[in-house]
């Protein structure tokens, strides 16, 4: 068992997972994706190359905690999706960054313009 599964209660398990893993989630929430595709974006995102035996094992682990659906889309080639708990857990880990940085009116415009500028 995983740390993060060993996590019970009303904290969402999501605050026990760890940057690597809230990442992917953060990715997924985009739209579903291939194991390769979401290896290409953590490498952008990284700055450096992330080899399979750090993904795949991650992956499978926010399966197992409910995170995470994965379905066959060939027989070589796995589609990951965000489940609702998946989502709940990404908006969880945003409502409590903002909690933290967001502390006024200024902070607040900035994280406002943030959002604009985003999609």
């Amino acid at each position: 068992m995983s740390e993060a599964q060993a996590i019970t209660g009303e904290q969402s398990i999501a605050r026990e997972l760890t940057a690597f893993q809230t990442n992917i989630l953060v990715i997924l929430a985009k739209e579903p994706m291939y194991g390769l595709a979401i290896k290409r974006e953590l490498e952008e995102y990284y700055g450096t190359e992330v080899n399979h035996g750090r993904l795949y094992p991650n992956l499978d682990e926010l399966v197992d905690l409910g995170l995470v659906e994965k379905s066959e889309l060939d027989k070589r080639t796995n589609q990951y999706e965000l489940t609702e708990e998946g989502y709940d857990a990404v908006l969880d880990g945003i409502q409590w960054t903002l909690s933290k940085v967001v502390t006024g009116d200024d902070r607040a415009d900035e994280i406002a313009e943030i959002v604009e500028n985003s999609y």
